[in-house]
């Protein structure tokens, strides 16, 4: 397997991220990330009710876009956030968007 693509933090763009967590699937993701060291994809997904295909291309939004980085360990694809390189380019979007999921859910009800 070779390594997936990740944008470097400098091009991370605003319009990017913001898009890539304007899906209730993928801030569902973002939130169970946020209390986690990094997950297995498969991980991630118990209890999302989506196809496998449509849980990789939540996955590939959410990397292409410099939210998440996959890294190979082994056989697994494991899934951290990038809080680091999300805090120097954005100071604060993340801890807020998270704040946010916390009151309201991924659905915002």
């Amino acid at each position: 397997m070779r390594e997936p693509f990740h944008p470097p933090t400098e091009s991370i763009s605003l319009a990017s991220v913001m898009h890539a967590m304007s899906d209730p699937v993928r801030l569902e993701i973002v939130a169970r990330l946020a209390g986690s060291d990094g997950e297995n994809c498969g991980g991630i997904g118990d209890g999302i009710d989506v196809h496998k295909s449509t849980m990789s291309h939540h996955y590939r939004v959410l990397r292409e876009a410099g939210v998440t980085r996959t890294t190979l360990e082994g056989r697994s694809r494991v899934v951290r956030l990038r809080h680091d390189d999300l805090e120097a380019r954005f100071p604060g979007l993340l801890t807020s968007v998270l704040a946010a999921l916390r009151r309201t859910g991924p659905t915002g009800g």
